[in-house]
């Protein structure tokens, strides 16, 4: 049934979607775009907003917009306070470098953290922090027996002291799991035995809260502070909050300025933020219901050249590996991207899909605001046809 479903999508419904010429070629081809969710381009009230945002000094805290985004912001996390800065890897430093006021102090993290993993390590780089890093488990938790065990506090002068516990929700390399609420619960529990605060990566916050089905304060009143990113599924061409308490807060704009972070009449950016929260959020449920229809047409295909466990699909994000020796998750990426003749010939268009080669056998694909109904059941044609091809060597 899958099969026929998409082979219904013709050449002749492809004109209204939007389509370029490859290069090379006649063909009109249709990219889908899953390397990620901040690939997305403002949208038309995105871009009026940005031209009409009413600007001032943000140093004096004198920029209407600005002050706005960051109002609205607090009331949606249940926060005192909330901060804009340029990036997420910045509200990440800033926020672990508020924690850890001193250099040598130490964070426990996650082994698949994004904070770990793809920030250049800046919390060691610039800040001189510490990484104690427990394994992530498979829904993007971690053992809190291990957590506990590397939790170091002592009045000896030997080892780093445990200033932070970080948490990412949703979890990037773990395809976008939620820890489930009781699993903050116990954190929050465990870290207050040891008077440790919790900083929560919350680069897709949104997605989980949207997931769930639960406010944004319903998960964050388990922390102290968070980074949630306006670009990531939200849409923003650039920005990320930083959220905690007021005197964090405080703390926060220092650090700010110290790594170059401050923006002057930066109301332009905060009115595409403003769009993000109030109309950008509810419509995550149309991108992880698109990840969930591409989940199961991978299933329905019963390939062993790719597999997806369905029950691990929770939010907009896919990571599966490729466990076949007749391609390489390189040369999977690469045919999931190339437009040929034959292709054009057997589908009746051309379709180039885009993915993420990770690490080791695993690809990524992320859903999000560009990537629609129709783009996902091109999408897996075009992965059909990359089977198929495959098998018949």
């Amino acid at each position: 049934m899958l099969h026929l479903l998409l082979r219904r999508l013709r050449p002749r419904q492809l004109r209204a979607l939007p389509q370029r010429r490859y290069p090379g070629s006649g063909w009109a081809v249709r990219t889908v775009d899953l390397r990620s969710d901040a690939v997305t381009r403002p949208s038309p009230a995105m871009r009026a907003a940005m031209a009409a945002a009413r600007v001032g000094y943000d140093i004096f805290e004198e920029d209407p917009t600005v002050n706005e985004l960051q109002r609205r912001a607090a009331e949606l996390f249940g926060m005192e306070e909330t901060l804009f800065v340029p990036s997420g890897t910045m509200a990440n430093l800033i926020s672990v470098m508020c924690h850890c006021p001193e250099r040598g102090a130490e964070l426990i993290v996650g082994d698949q953290a994004h904070i770990h993993l793809c920030e250049q390590g800046g919390v060691a780089q610039i800040a001189g922090i510490h990484s104690r890093v427990v394994r992530n488990l498979p829904d993007g938790t971690f053992d809190l027996n291990e957590v506990e065990s590397k939790i170091r506090n002592s009045s000896g002068t030997h080892c780093p002291q445990t200033s932070v516990i970080c948490l990412e929700n949703t979890q990037n390399f773990t395809g976008g799991r939620i820890p489930p609420l009781s699993f903050l619960q116990e954190v929050r529990d465990l870290s207050d035995r040891y008077g440790l605060p919790i900083h929560i990566d919350g680069a897709r916050l949104m997605n989980a809260a949207v997931a769930l089905d639960v406010k944004a304060s319903e998960i964050l009143r388990l922390c102290d502070s968070v980074s949630v990113c306006l670009n990531k599924g939200l849409g923003s061409p650039i920005g990320s909050l930083i959220g905690g308490r007021k005197e964090f807060i405080n703390q926060a704009i220092r650090v700010r300025r110290v790594l170059g972070g401050l923006m002057r009449q930066a109301g332009v950016l905060a009115a595409a933020g403003l769009i993000s929260l109030s109309d950008m959020v509810e419509r995550l449920r149309d991108d992880h219901r698109n990840t969930r229809k591409f989940a199961q047409g991978v299933q329905a295909f019963s390939s062993s050249i790719c597999d997806i466990d369905i029950n691990a699909v929770e939010t907009n994000i896919i990571m599966f590996p490729i466990n076949d020796p007749r391609i390489s998750p390189k040369e999977f990426c690469d045919k999931m991207a190339e437009v040929t003749d034959e292709e054009v010939t057997a589908m009746g268009c051309g379709v180039q899909v885009l993915l993420h080669h990770v690490y080791d056998c695993k690809v990524r694909a992320v859903w999000h605001l560009d990537v629609s109904e129709e783009d996902t059941d091109l999408a897996l044609r075009k992965l059909q046809y990359v089977i198929e091809k495959v098998n018949q060597k």
